[in-house]
């Protein structure tokens, strides 16, 4: 006997393939922004600490308030991946995010180079440091 498809397996069938589109969807967003830093000119990175954080102008706490990654730097690579969680929907749309990576000397601090990046979803950042002018 042949079975008739009814209205309850129509509306199983639709809501099933509603719930996966979404879920592809949600799992497709990345929750950090992941990028590179290199120094300028392909050399390699001096050694130091690496901070990375977010800058969105006067108005964007939200950015702020993200603690900045920090990475270490050997002296020997060219090219340094990091991860930073990403600001809020609400933040990122009142005013645009840059990516800043600053180098700083271990021991006591010292600005040794700066570079930034402007943030948007989806695409890979790539931020060149330059040596710092005193």
């Amino acid at each position: 006997m042949k079975r008739l498809t009814d209205r309850r397996t129509i509306l199983l069938a639709a809501g099933t393939t509603a719930a996966a589109a979404m879920a592809g969807t949600v799992a497709a967003q990345s929750a950090d922004i992941l990028g590179t830093v290199v120094y300028e000119g392909g050399a390699p990175i001096p050694p130091g600490r690496i901070r990375i954080s977010l800058d969105g102008g006067s108005s964007s706490d939200a950015a702020r308030s993200a603690a900045p990654a920090s990475l270490d730097s050997n002296g020997k690579a060219t090219s340094v991946e990091f991860a930073v969680p990403q600001p809020a929907a609400g933040a990122r749309a009142a005013t645009p995010v840059e990516v800043v990576a600053t180098l700083e000397r271990e021991a006591d601090g010292w600005l040794l180079a700066r570079g930034s990046a402007p943030f948007t979803p989806g695409a890979p950042i790539t931020i060149t440091l330059y040596t710092a002018m005193y």
